[in-house]
């Protein structure tokens, strides 16, 4: 006789990653506990501190071809977009090797573009329909991102990049001129080209999304228990609670969406993930007299630009090192460097105002790719995590996905590219 499992599910992490999973788990009919130590959408998450983008296009990842080139920079240039604390570089051995080669030709990065694709299609429109559902609407945003070049000869560098979204059927414009400056008139004039993304979105405050997304959660039912998950009780190969400071929370199914902590948990559960902090970085200039109306992306610094209610926030960075490692508040301040460059108006307030100052730990795969898939030593258990610079964009298709392996349904999305396994083998 078969006996049928109570409907409840534990996930583990409160970032967007788990707060739109659980809320696709209630969708599904069931009962849902949210293990989060922290607040939802507080300082402490990667959440909080992003460049605040909901990017359909967002298909290209960090390792391109002729990286490899450019790693001796990554350890002697400390204002370079990019780079690797000396002293963290052994704990990388393993794991930078790796995300070189991930993006050792474009025939090997265009075969994963469909697969990054699968993850960003229809994240606008969820967030929307989630916003909705929180009361939450006024915290979207402008829609469309648009990516500044200061002249043709860096367009024509990133043209490969816009010829693959165009292959994916994103839908982009180019600004030059005057038609730039019609959409951006705050920008600097010695910005040339302009390439804009239009399945897109800001979040006024990301933080904030997240809090209304938690309130949401606890209106329909669901119980958020402050408590940081420690592993497993697991018997016969069967979940039977997640362990927690606590004590056990019991539960028959569980989900690891705990960012740069997911690596333990995972450990625990039969996998190995090589899972490192890409730390970013973020500047909100307060009291700024420059607010875009429009998202932008200043390709030379890697840096996205974002009007929020705190003021101006410049978002990126990116930092190879332990996630407890000391904040390097220089890396912040590169960003002022080019907030400057980019709205020289203003630079009396980017030089000597109020700003406040944010690190975060991003969790990262070497192949660029998060970790989605039933857990190797219990099927009960499934993996969401190691999004990277994209879980914002990537939350609404992944909690979809991780719902789907769940119930044991028919995924709408091919599994198999995101599964915790592809790292037993050599890409």
């Amino acid at each position: 006789m078969n006996v049928q499992r109570p409907r409840t599910v534990a996930v583990i992490g409160g970032g967007i990653v788990g707060l739109f999973t659980a809320l696709e788990l209630q969708d599904r009919g069931f009962a849902v506990q949210l293990i989060e130590p922290d607040q939802p959408g507080g300082r402490q998450a990667a959440s909080y501190g992003n460049g605040t983008w909901v990017n359909e296009g967002a298909i290209i990842p960090i390792s391109l071809p002729g990286l490899w080139k450019t790693v001796p920079g990554f350890l002697l240039d400390p204002n370079g977009p990019f780079i690797i604390r000396w002293r963290h570089l052994p704990r990388l051995l393993s794991w930078l090797p790796r995300f070189v080669l991930a993006g050792r030709s474009w025939a090997r990065v265009q075969r994963d573009i469909p697969v990054r694709a699968a993850l960003l299609r229809g994240a606008v429109a969820a967030y929307e329909a989630r916003a909705d559902q929180a009361g939450s609407s006024d915290l979207l945003g402008a829609r469309g991102v648009m990516y500044a070049y200061r002249d043709e000869a860096e367009f024509a560098a990133d043209e490969k990049a816009w010829a693959l979204r165009r292959e994916q059927g994103i839908a982009c414009s180019f600004h030059r001129g005057e038609e730039l400056r019609e959409l951006a008139p705050e920008l600097s004039s010695d910005y040339a080209v302009g390439a804009r993304i239009l399945p897109s979105r800001s979040l006024r405050d990301p933080g904030g999304y997240c809090a209304a997304l938690a309130g949401l959660f606890l209106r329909r039912g669901g119980r958020i228990l402050k408590t940081r998950a420690t592993g497993f009780d697991i018997a016969g190969g069967r979940l039977r609670a997640v362990r927690t400071k606590q004590g056990d929370v019991p539960c028959a199914h569980a989900v690891v969406a705990a960012g740069i902590g997911s690596g333990a948990l995972a450990r625990q559960s039969g996998d190995r993930v090589p899972l490192i902090a890409e730390r970013g970085y973020h500047v909100v200039i307060r009291d700024c007299p420059v607010r875009p109306e429009i998202s932008l992306m200043l390709a030379e610094g890697k840096l996205a630009v974002a009007s929020t209610p705190a003021g101006l926030r410049l978002a990126g960075q990116v930092e190879l090192a332990a996630p407890d490692a000391p904040a390097n508040w220089d890396r912040a301040r590169i960003l002022l460097h080019f907030a400057k460059r980019m709205f020289p108006q203003a630079s009396a307030v980017i030089e000597n105002g109020d700003h406040d100052m944010w690190m975060g730990n991003r969790p990262s795969t070497p192949d660029g790719l998060p970790v989605i898939g039933k857990a190797s030593g219990c099927a009960d258990i499934v993996h969401a995590f190691g999004h990277a610079h994209f879980g914002m964009s990537m939350s609404p298709a992944t909690a979809r996905l991780v719902a789907d392996l769940v119930t044991d349904g028919q995924p709408a999305i091919d599994p198999a590219p995101y599964s915790p396994r592809r790292f037993r083998l050599v890409a």
